[in-house]
């Protein structure tokens, strides 16, 4: 098959407006006759189930957690996006979108990204009037800070918990219409499959996690927003229950998945401690615009800080290496995440590393204390020549902007930030790729629809920080409840979907067989054994740094995991009751099927992009080889119809090629 795009003719700036002029809608007294189900209720999910039930039709919410509130996305720290140029330093929609595909490597969909950066200041105002606590200047106007990969101030920001209060935004909305009976929420309850039904997505099969019952849902359309896949390293800053059962579900219906090993690797995340722990913890990147990056300059001070003889603060100014203010004098420290994380690796690759592992940099603001203590003695009137005064004034300042953002490193490390430099490492984060959608966001199954981090779309190989937020609101808010229109048109005069079905028994008893497999395998391991041994693989030979070799033989040795996990895993308990492990075993079973994939689709690319680069090319022929491809990419500037990069083999799905072959199977 062909993969068509459906990207509207015309100029950049026009296919969004134009788009909207001329596709289906359905008139108010339809939609009451329609029925949409939404899986996952993150910023994504949420906001689509309240604006598609405020629209008029009968919405299904599903999450898995034991309330909306709970979904990942209130862990988004720094800020949301937003091109309103507040700051008057020269923002416009154009460069926040040529800000995102740039930052992410030329691999985005263009149109996608003009049209995410056009919708992003309604945002802002949507989330205003739900009562969101955005941080306020002096005059109470909205305020701004910089995140990485860009030179202006578009980020907008409450304190260092924007997720979480967007999020209730979202969910004070969702609330209102379940209120209103016009959504119908499933707390607690799993997608274990798709239902397709004369080709188009008609249902789910959902496990209810607290009785373990198997139910069937149908609805005329599919919504997953399900956010993203970092889990499948394990290790990771994503909660332990994030996974990617309903978008690889989809994906063995037949919708095609797209860049799967682009994975964002952010640099600013507390450093691994050791082989105890079950996730890793992102310190937000919105640090990165008063905290200074560095290393010793001088190895045996590196070695010494190593052997605790020696404190960062005792390094003279002069042998410290601020590696990123060295290499990147106009970003400084807030180029994208993707050079900072290789920057990160490469100076602790080197020897310089500054922890006990030798797998951490320091992120210090001392800098900051001084220069902020000053502005505020002048302000007061007070003695700017008093150095123990100034910082106290200092620490005032950043305790205001990022207090809980401290508070959370000192906890978790036992050291005192305002005193001694934080430490950071590079960590997997966010997942670019995912189930691949047209414009309209639907994906090769007709009537299924993937929005948020569970799309392929936006960020291309490395997301720029603070754009998750922006991308997951702009598909829930204002892009979704155009276009899903344009398919339910159709279905009008279709009535309700009805369940007792062949397709409905089939996908059931798929999933009971699944099921009954695993809760009798008798095995002799746990599921987080496999899920430990997967996550080494995929860091080793599938993270950072990868080569044609260590792929091939991660490919195999996910296999073999595999089929052990299949005749090894150990379930307690009975499937007929609340049995955490055996969902976890489901969630970790896709995941060995993802990593192939994603292990295949790394090998494919012979490239480097985002936060990974291929070792063929850390030569000075393998270099020159890659600028030339980049040269060639950046040529296209963007004037004109816009292109999409292909620098892959045509077997990975892209835009409008001929699709040679699935590649997992």
């Amino acid at each position: 098959m062909a993969l068509d795009s459906k990207i509207p003719e015309g100029p950049l700036a026009d296919k969004w407006t134009n788009h909207k002029n001329k596709i289906n809608l359905v008139n108010p007294a339809n939609k009451r006759n329609i029925d949409v189900i939404v899986v996952g209720t993150g910023l994504a999910g949420g906001s689509a189930a309240a604006t598609l039930a405020e629209l008029g039709y009968n919405v299904k919410a599903f999450c898995f957690q034991d309330s909306p509130r709970r979904a990942h996305s209130i862990a988004a720290q720094g800020g949301i996006n937003a091109a309103k140029n507040y700051q008057g330093d020269g923002d416009s929609t154009y460069r926040l979108f040529y800000d995102t595909v740039k930052g992410g490597d030329y691999r985005s969909r263009e149109a996608n990204v003009y049209r995410l950066a056009e919708v992003s200041t309604n945002i802002i105002d949507q989330c205003v009037a739900q009562g969101v606590p955005f941080a306020r200047e002096y005059g109470g106007l909205l305020d701004n800070r910089s995140f990485g990969g860009v030179l202006v101030s578009r980020t907008f920001y409450a304190a260092g918990q924007t997720g979480q209060q967007l999020l209730l935004g979202a969910y004070s909305a969702m609330n209102r219409q379940i209120g209103r009976g016009k959504i119908k929420m499933y707390n607690r309850h799993e997608m274990l499959d798709v239902v397709i039904v004369d080709g188009k997505a008609r249902g789910i099969i959902a496990r209810d996690l607290v009785s373990g019952k198997i139910e069937r849902h149908s609805a005329h359309a599919v919504v997953l927003g399900t956010g993203g896949y970092g889990n499948v390293f394990y290790l990771s800053t994503n909660a332990m229950g994030s996974n990617v059962t309903a978008a690889w579900k989809a994906h063995k219906r037949g919708a095609f998945f797209a860049n799967p090993c682009y994975t964002q690797i952010h640099p600013t995340c507390i450093p691994v401690s050791g082989d105890h722990q079950s996730k890793l913890t992102l310190m937000s990147e919105s640090l990165r615009n008063d905290g200074r990056i560095w290393v010793p300059k001088n190895m045996e001070d590196a070695e010494a800080i190593r052997a605790g003889k020696l404190k960062p603060t005792k390094i003279a100014e002069e042998d410290r290496d601020y590696y990123l203010e060295r290499r990147y004098p106009a970003f400084g420290n807030l180029v994208p995440r993707d050079v900072a994380s290789r920057a990160a690796k490469e100076r602790c690759d080197a020897g310089y590393g500054v922890n006990a592992t030798g797998e951490a940099v320091y992120l210090d603001f001392a800098d900051a204390f001084m220069r902020y203590g000053r502005e505020q003695a002048l302000v007061k009137g007070l003695d700017v020549n008093d150095d123990v005064l100034v910082k106290k004034l200092g620490q005032e300042v950043v305790r205001t902007k990022y207090g809980n953002l401290f508070q959370m490193y000192e906890k978790i490390v036992d050291e005192n930030p305002y005193e001694t430099p934080m430490m950071i490492y590079p960590a997997v984060h966010y997942t670019m790729g995912g189930v691949w959608v047209d414009y309209n966001l639907m994906t090769t199954i007709p009537g299924c629809y993937a929005i948020g981090e569970a799309n392929f779309s936006d960020h291309g190989a490395n997301r720029l920080g603070a754009s998750a937020l922006m991308q997951g609101l702009a598909d829930g808010y204002f892009v979704l409840p155009y276009t899903i229109g344009d398919y339910l048109a159709d279905d009008i005069r279709t009535g309700p979907i009805p369940t007792d079905t062949k397709e409905f028994d089939e996908a059931e008893k798929s999933v009971r067989d699944n099921i009954d497999h695993l809760i009798n395998n008798k095995g002799k391991h746990p599921v987080d054994y496999f899920h430990k041994r997967l996550g080494k693989i995929m860091w080793n030979k599938c993270g950072m740094s990868r080569n044609a070799e260590d792929l091939k033989s991660a490919i195999d040795e996910i296999a073999e995991l595999r089929a052990e996990f299949w005749k090894d895993v150990m379930i307690p308990g009975s499937a007929d009751e609340y049995n955490e492990e055996l969902a976890k075993a489901g969630r970790v079973a896709d995941f060995l099927e993802l990593g192939e994939l994603f292990a295949k689709d790394a090998l494919q690319r012979e490239e480097s992009a985002g936060g990974h680069f291929r070792e063929e090319y850390q030569t000075p022929e393998g270099e020159a080889k890659r600028r030339k491809e980049f040269q060639y990419v950046s040529a296209w500037e963007y004037k004109g119809e816009p292109k999409d990069a292909v620098l892959h083999k045509e077997e990975l799905v892209y835009e409008n090629i001929e699709v040679k072959e699935r590649s997992y199977k």
